[in-house]
């Protein structure tokens, strides 16, 4: 069989053209404890700001009233809102919402990638969020590429891995080589996941950092830690406390960036995003990032949690972004649930 990259697939940018966004309705209480009704509110908020320039997809499992309500008292704009009814487990679209590669030319196709999806190989309730991009692709009428190594079906999640369009792709060592510690795919190895990321996303140069931030649920992934903004540039979190359990793994991957090449050889343009002070939950500490911003088509929307560091993110991304507004949201309720927009969101290109 030929590979979606043969057949002239690979997977577009973020900042690329949108269709649409999809999204997952808040319904598991145990993401956010005593906090749902709330977190309603903050996703009116994200589906208002993307819904000015594009379709937003909710996932949803029930009926679709209380979320109509919310959204209509948000100003969300509901002629962009549709709604996908499908049962699930939990809302984080980003993992286990349809991972799309495209083919370009003058029919000019959207397709999934079907990788496994098993709620960061540590949690029991995943077998209903498995089945939505393959719910999605036959409603939709989509080729699905199920992506399987020896046989067996790839386990990856949409925060684990950043594109630039052109071929190269960021990811951890932590995420998908621990063979210990929330291990997707026991056995495999960095050549095959590199080979895994070229056949199937179009992506045959891989970057591959260490280890990601403290407090992360999903043990390492990539978009709380260093995204690309544009083909040749990235931003990378770094803290500048030096008693922060953050600052050593951030600056070896800062360091480990200084020997990386993009697709053509070229060095990628590192630009540094700082931490926001340590956020908790009791004991917990919450995966706090201004790394988790969304690219929409009509803005970028950057988490921010009561920090003076948050304007400070905002600026360099402002900088960084001119072709649309970057906004912030309030994510102080969201990463209780151990994400915050990127990880809510998955784009559909167009």
């Amino acid at each position: 069989m030929e590979t979606p990259a043969q057949l002239g697939f690979a997977m577009p940018a973020e900042w690329e053209p949108h269709e649409a966004t999809w999204l997952g309705w808040p319904h598991c209480r145990s993401d956010w404890p005593g906090k749902l009704g709330t977190i309603e509110w903050v996703y009116g908020e994200i589906v208002r700001k993307i819904a000015e320039a594009e379709r937003v997809l909710i996932i949803i499992r029930g009926p679709q009233a209380r979320a109509r309500q919310v959204l209509a008292r948000a100003h969300a704009n509901l002629a962009n809102v549709e709604f996908f009814r499908a049962p699930s487990d939990r809302g984080w679209a980003r993992d286990f919402g349809p991972i799309c590669v495209r083919k370009p030319g003058p029919k000019p196709e959207v397709a999934i990638a079907k990788f496994k999806f098993t709620a960061w190989a540590k949690y029991r309730n995943w077998h209903k969020d498995n089945l939505i991009a393959e719910r999605i692709a036959q409603q939709r009428k989509m080729r699905l590429f199920p992506v399987t190594h020896k046989g067996q079906p790839v386990v990856l999640e949409g925060g684990g891995i950043d594109v630039n369009g052109c071929g190269t792709l960021l990811t951890t060592e932590e995420c998908f080589l621990d063979q210990k510690t929330q291990c997707r795919n026991p056995g495999m190895s960095r050549e095959e996941y590199d080979r895994v990321f070229a056949d199937t996303l179009g992506t045959p140069n891989v970057i591959w950092l260490g280890h990601g931030i403290a407090g992360d649920d999903t043990h390492g992934h990539v978009d709380d830690l260093c995204r690309f903004v544009n083909p040749t540039t990235m931003v990378v979190i770094q803290e500048k406390n030096e008693h922060d359990v953050n600052f050593k793994p951030l600056r070896e991957n800062w360091e480990r960036l200084q020997d990386a090449r993009l697709q053509d050889g070229a060095r990628p343009e590192m630009i540094a995003l700082p931490m926001p002070a340590p956020l908790f939950h009791g004991d917990w500490r919450l995966p706090a990032s201004y790394a988790n911003f969304y690219i929409a088509n009509a803005a970028v929307i950057v988490p921010t949690f009561n920090d003076p560091a948050d304007r400070i993110a905002l600026g360099i991304l402002g900088e960084l972004f001119r072709d649309r507004p970057v906004v912030g949201i309030h994510a102080v309720d969201l990463v209780l649930g151990f994400g915050t927009l990127h990880c809510l969101t998955q784009q559909h290109p167009a």
